[in-house]
Formats: C-alpha cells, structure tokens, sequence
C-alpha cells in the first residue's frame, strides 16, 4: 500500500494527447501530493490537441527509454486519438505500458489509450471501457467493453472521456493505495 503522497507517478505521452486527459490528472495528482513526471518519445515539449486544433505544451522529465517500472507506482495513459496511435507505434513506449500492465502496478487508460493495453495484449478476458469509436477495437481484442465512467480490473483503470476525468483521478489515487494487484495473463 502506497499513501498517495508518498507516489511516485509517471504520465507517458507525445504529441498530440487530449489536453485535459493529460492536464487535469498530472495536476490534481500533484495537488493531492503525488510526485508525478511526464515522460515521452520525444524531449523538450509535447503539444496538446485541445477540442478542434493544438493547444499549449508540456515539457517532458525524461525520455520513455530512462523509464523503470521501479521507480514508479503507476502509470497514467492519457488519449486523444494521435496520442495513443503514435505512442504504440514506438518500441520504447510499448516496453512501458508492456512492463507496467505485466507488474501489478497501477496502470490508467482513458479515451483513445486503451489502444495501448491492446497493443500490449493486455485486455484480453477484462472489463474495459475507452472512447466509444475505439469500442470495436476493444471487444476484436477480447476486453468486455463497458459504457462506465471508469472501469477497473485487476488494477487497471480506464475511463471514457474528458467528461469522466474527476472519477478516474479519483481511481487512480484509491488503487495506489490499495497497492499492487496479482493479474492473470491476459
């Protein structure tokens, strides 16, 4: 069991990710005392998509390849549908959310994301939900799609949309403390 102000969270994204999917997790996190990173594909600074066009940036702490699973309590996915596409797309990437789905800790998909877990042959048999367009996606993959704001098995959390934000930060912190959670194979 981990108190969330003794976490240690790390956000993996690139450009393109939905600006709240990314904003209101990092920040309320931190605000609930949680030490939280940002890492990335890229360094420097990633660009949000914000509604219709490009939003502001983000600098990123560290590249995806200086992630270690040791270092960190949970992963956080945020989406967007360019975020997700060009994150699985990247063999840094994909060791991460491989390496945390397969850990125990605490992994968070919302929106487009949870084409990550699918990459990562990590749905397979579970509750999941994303953003409605990728459900197809999620049930060719073998999740149980569920039209919840947030859905969790077995540690992984994944969420619907913007709309759903204050529910999955609200997940993410209570399955932090709960601690690690024995998964089966996916």
């Amino acid at each position: 069991m981990t108190d969330i102000t003794n976490a240690n969270i790390v956000i993996l994204a690139t450009d393109g990710y939905e600006r709240s999917e990314l904003r209101v997790p990092y920040e309320e996190l931190q605000r609930r005392g949680a030490n939280v990173k940002i890492a990335s594909i890229k360094s420097g600074k990633i660009k949000s998509w914000d509604k219709a066009d490009w939003g502001d940036t983000v600098d990123v702490d560290l590249p995806a390849e200086d992630v270690f699973i040791r270092d960190f309590d949970a992963l956080v996915l945020p989406g967007g549908q360019i975020n997700p596409d060009k994150l699985r797309a990247d063999a840094n990437a994909m060791r991460v959310v491989r390496e945390f789905t397969e850990s125990g800790k605490v992994v968070a998909a919302i929106c487009h994301a949870p084409w990550l877990l699918i990459e990562a042959d990590a749905i397979n048999g579970r509750k999941v939900t994303s953003y409605g367009s990728i459900k197809t996606d999620v049930q060719n993959a073998g999740g149980i799609w569920m039209d919840e704001k947030v859905v969790v098995d077995q540690g992984i959390i994944t969420s619907r949309s913007p709309d759903d934000l204050e529910a999955f930060v609200d997940k993410i912190v209570e399955e932090i403390e709960e601690g690690r959670h024995p998964r089966r194979a996916a």
